[in-house]
């Protein structure tokens, strides 16, 4: 089953070198306004940032309309609880925290300021936090142990007017109240009558208990077991503190194993390993089995499956069905909080929550959400009762339920139009999360075997490690069998590469057929038997008829040729499908759109029919991407006006080539660059253009143009770029940029992956 594959192990040095290389940390602060000038600088700082300061002095409010405060939260922690780690401490969580704010950015487009403070104490931790309302649109606290963060919650909310959340308490209880709701009603139960046995009374297990009674859960069929045993009316100990006494039962149950005879729902927010088989076979049929602890949970996934096939199973982990993952909350709480501008998070906002994702499961999941788990389709039932964390729809559905409750209660401060709002958060979605998740999801679900020059260099062992860890592709490492042993050694990756098969193109043992069958396939184009023997020597020529016979399903080259020498031997052993032509594409990722630029690799002056082709395989590779084409020819030239010269009649004949073949889809030309981007524009000037918004498909005149453009938005531009893609090739294979990166490695062969399994991603 394809799922929202987690590695198996991550080693230490690559978690250190992520977090150290380039840029220290993982975030960093960027302007949004201009700053290129004089002018600008004075309009930034002094003098003129002098008028805003003064009408805000008059209205405080207006700190919203004229700083970043109304997209800002605050991710604040002492660092007393980190994940699985404890107390390490504010200096030590601060990489958490940091993790935090990429996640609000990367899911709801939220800007995050990390707030590491030194302080145990609940009065002086109160204090520092309090004193920052004036940054802020909302606080979200992080990682602070029991029962500490209760009080820091409540009084803080008490205190300060903009919302502040605590996610370790209400994440998971509002993911997991929405996974219930659906269980149980999977399992034709009601919310009034179910027995719930809770494993753990930290700050999750009794959010998530008093969560799920506001659901509709009686108190007295909610059962709490700690580390001493089950919270029962005779227990006197100092472990049962104020938040604890609630779920004291007059019970003569004392085990965990004693509390799950009989109950409807186990819910596990504790540690690995505490709830046997044995112990689910006790339970009520049809349970709904909660096992939540992470990384491990209470009960692997299998085993209780095994023990009862009739459980419905949901755990933290994504390589499992039904994960409960907290990043379905708090981004798009924060979202729907701050587009309203509210003072609290209240109850009603949080059950508006978890209604909202209970109700979206239920939905029919589009192919999107599909391709992006690697095809597997979803559909409402013991196997998804929880939408998945990058289905995109999530955004769309818990911000405005949030909103409106801010609204209903009383606490916002801003009105919508939730129509209006919906089509807003649509074009403030990020794209960029989905590409290659999707790309990776789809390659782990039928593994294809990739071939990847250059062997011994250290990058292509890096990708092929991270290639085998995720699930991606089994690698195999082209070059000399001793120097890639050798470099194994050399990089410490003995045993993620154990067992990797390396293949020496000089003495493999197909070296004599993939002669004789290169010198059949080229004799009649100069291809002589010295010519033959010579070249399949050679790891380009040898990875080529690799994929052509079969003992690959692709190959990845290019790291250190340049790219006309990569590519002849692939043109010349795979060649082109049948009425296409080979070119080279890249993907541009910038926040919420993709730019799809061609040819960037192959013809330095394409022909209009080349122009006409290219365009069409473009356009059905962004479809494979989720991406409806918009293609533009560009020119230097806006339809016609500069018709003297010989590049804009190329553009403007190819365009007409290419509507003639495919009149479904949407293009034109010849025009600018800018007429191409800027919709707005482009209607006052040519309302004749048959462009329904911004160009994404970019058809260059030009290898020149092509390659310049697409460094510009690389470089400076700041996009992200995965590619060259070589489209119309019979057979799955791919030449890297000269020097890629790892990253770049693993994407390709990722691409490459996919492409050899056919259907959707024929590009």
């Amino acid at each position: 089953m394809a799922t929202n594959f987690t590695p198996k192990k991550l080693r230490r040095e690559d978690a250190l070198e992520y977090h150290s290389q380039g840029r220290p940390g993982k975030i960093e602060v960027v302007p949004t306004k201009p700053t290129a000038t004089a002018r600008d600088l004075a309009l930034a700082y002094s003098p003129g940032v002098a008028e805003p300061c003064l009408e805000i002095a008059k209205d405080p409010d207006l700190s919203y309309i004229y700083t970043a405060r109304s997209n800002l939260v605050g991710v604040v922690s002492n660092g007393t609880a980190v994940l699985g780690l404890g107390d390490i401490g504010p200096y030590a969580g601060k990489p958490v925290m940091e993790g935090k704010g990429v996640l609000f950015k990367k899911f709801a487009d939220i800007d995050v300021f990390d707030i590491n403070v030194d302080a145990k104490e609940i009065d002086a931790f109160c204090h520092v936090v309090k004193a920052l309302e004036p940054t802020f649109g909302g606080i979200n606290l992080e990682d602070i142990k029991a029962p500490e963060c209760f009080v820091i919650e409540r009084r803080l909310q008490e205190s300060m007017n903009i919302p502040v959340f605590h996610d370790d308490q209400h994440g998971t209880a509002i993911i997991s109240g929405a996974a219930m709701l659906n269980a149980c009603e999977l399992t034709g139960r009601k919310l009034e009558s179910v027995k719930v046995v809770v494993s753990g009374a930290g700050a999750s297990a009794i959010a998530c208990s008093n969560f799920w009674i506001r659901l509709g859960v009686k108190i007295e069929n909610v059962m709490m077991v700690d580390t001493k045993g089950v919270i029962h009316s005779g227990r006197t100990d100092s472990g049962i503190n104020e938040w604890k006494k609630p779920f004291m039962k007059d019970t003569a149950a004392r085990t965990l194993a004693d509390a799950m005879k009989g109950a409807d729902i186990f819910l596990g927010a504790s540690v690995k390993g505490l709830v046997t088989p044995e112990m689910l076979k006790t339970m009520a049929p049809k349970p709904i089995v909660f096992a939540l602890a992470n990384p491990d949970p209470e009960i692997d996934y299998h085993e209780a499956k095994k023990a009862r096939p009739d459980a419905i199973v949901a755990t933290g982990r994504s390589d499992f069905p039904n994960q409960v993952n907290n990043v379905l909350g708090f981004p798009f709480i924060f979202r729907g909080a701050l587009d309203v501008r509210a003072r609290r998070i209240n109850e009603d906002m949080k059950l508006a929550a978890a209604r909202a994702l209970a109700a979206l499961a239920r939905e029919d999941v589009p192919d999107s959400v599909s391709h992006a788990y690697g095809g597997e389709r979803f559909v409402f039932g013991p196997d998804y009762i929880i939408p998945k964390p990058f289905d995109p729809r999530v955004l769309l559905w818990v911000a405005p339920a949030v909103a409106k409750a801010a609204l209903d209660t009383g606490v916002a401060r801003l009105q919508l139009d939730f129509q209006e709002y919906r089509q807003r958060l649509q074009r403030m979605q990020s794209r960029s999360y989905q590409v290659m998740g999707a790309v990776f999801a789809r390659a782990r679900s039928k593994l294809k075997t990739i071939a990847l020059n250059d062997g011994e260099h250290p990058r292509t062992l890096q990708a092929a490690r991270i290639l085998r860890d995720e699930g991606v592709c089994e690698p195999i490492l082209l070059g000399d069998v001793e120097a890639i042993h050798m470099a194994i050694a050399d990089t410490r990756l003995e045993d993620e590469l154990k067992g990797v098969k390396i293949i020496d193109a000089r003495n493999h043992e197909k070296l004599e057929q993939f002669t004789k069958d290169y010198l059949a396939l080229g004799q009649r184009r100069g291809v002589s038997p010295e010519r033959a023997a010579m070249s399949l020597r050679r790891r380009n020529y040898f990875g080529s008829m690799m994929v052509r016979s079969g003992l690959a399903d692709g190959f990845v080259t290019g790291l250190t040729q340049s790219y006309p020498e990569a590519v002849r031997p692939l043109l010349e052993v795979i060649g082109t499908r049948e009425g296409r032509r080979a070119g080279g594409v890249y993907i541009m990722v910038q926040r919420n759109e993709f730019k799809f630029c061609a040819d960037c690799t192959m013809n330095p002056v394409p022909s209009p029919e080349f122009l006409a082709d290219i365009a069409i395989a473009t356009a059905d590779l962004a479809r494979s991407f989720d991406v409806t084409p918009r293609l533009a020819f560009l020119s230097y030239s806006n339809f016609g006006s500069a018709a003297g010269g010989p590049s804009p009649k190329r553009m403007r004949d190819a365009m007409e080539l290419a509507r003639k073949r495919r009149p479904d889809l949407e293009m034109d030309g010849e025009m600018q660059v800018d007429t191409a981007l800027v919709a707005e524009e482009r209607s006052e000037r040519f309302p004749f253009c048959r462009l329904t918004g911004d160009a994404n498909v970019l058809i260059f005149p030009s290898l020149d143009a092509a390659n310049t453009a697409y460094k510009l938005l690389w470089r400076f531009g700041g996009a992200e770029v995965i590619g060259p893609l070589l489209l119309g090739m019979n057979l799955p294979v791919n030449v890297l940029q000269m020097n890629a990166s790892v990253q770049d490695i693993v994407n390709l062969s990722a691409v490459t992956a996919v492409r050899a399994q056919g259907g959707e991603f024929l590009f």
